[in-house]
């Protein structure tokens, strides 16, 4: 519900991203499998924005 807030305040393509991602966990049959992906593109985005030169 944050991320949706904080999405929504900045940029509403964003809380479509959310949703999308969202409604295909909920949809999808392999929901786990589903979860674990997004779950490590974000520790890969976030080590990305980590690593990126300030």
């Amino acid at each position: 519900m944050a991320l949706l807030f904080v999405g929504g305040v900045m940029n509403v393509l964003w809380i479509a991203a959310i949703t999308i991602f969202v409604f295909i966990e909920k949809v999808v049959p392999a929901r786990r499998a589903v979860s674990w992906i997004g779950g490590l593109a974000f520790v890969v985005a976030g080590i990305w924005l980590i690593a990126l030169p300030a």
